[in-house]
């Protein structure tokens, strides 16, 4: 167990993460990250699963030694975990268990009249692509609604919202890096 501070640490860099943030998203105090990192402690099968959660992996991809050259590339739609379904919206993340994970890509499949609302924001980039239906894309002042076959780009640190306002279900598929989840 003497490496898994060292190892966390590591990841929590190449995700460019701060220990604050990384406490923030996972809902561990940033003094037990601290301490788990400088070996001060070990954590609980719980907290270290809550951490890396947070940093996209499992705990079963992070104890692992497999190196990177060996990631499985593929991934059936099967496969896909469900990260969060809320009010009508459902995002599946694909790659979530890719080592050194840089990017998230997500299938997004908003109901009829499903929308995020509160004007999300966090520090990265983001882009998608309309599958099919239409809808509503609002970052910052502008607003536009967009169809199968458009897409957006912008910086996640501006306040951003998604509406589906077809009268049918609409799929995206969006790329946030570096990832927030």
């Amino acid at each position: 167990m003497s490496r898994i501070g060292q190892r966390l640490q590591s990841l929590r860099k190449r995700r460019q993460l701060t220990i604050r943030l990384l406490a923030l998203r996972s809902g561990v105090s940033h003094s037990t990250i601290s301490l788990i990192e400088r070996e001060k402690i070990s954590p609980t099968l719980d907290t270290l699963g809550a951490i890396l959660d947070a940093l996209g992996t499992t705990l079963s991809s992070f104890l692992s030694e497999e190196p990177v050259h060996s990631a499985i590339p593929f991934y059936r739609a099967g496969d896909l975990p469900e990260i969060g379904r809320d009010d009508g919206i459902s995002y599946k993340i694909i790659g979530l268990n890719y080592p050194s994970r840089q990017m998230q890509l997500l299938k997004e499949t908003y109901r009829q009249g499903a929308g995020t609302t509160g004007g999300l924001t966090h520090a990265a980039e983001e882009a998608g692509y309309i599958v099919s239906g239409r809808i509503e894309v609002t970052v910052g002042e502008q607003r536009a609604v967009l169809g199968a076959g458009d897409g957006y780009y912008f910086d996640s640190r501006m306040p951003h919202e998604f509406r589906n306002v077809g009268d049918t279900e609409a799929e995206i598929v969006s790329a946030i890096t570096p990832p927030s989840y």
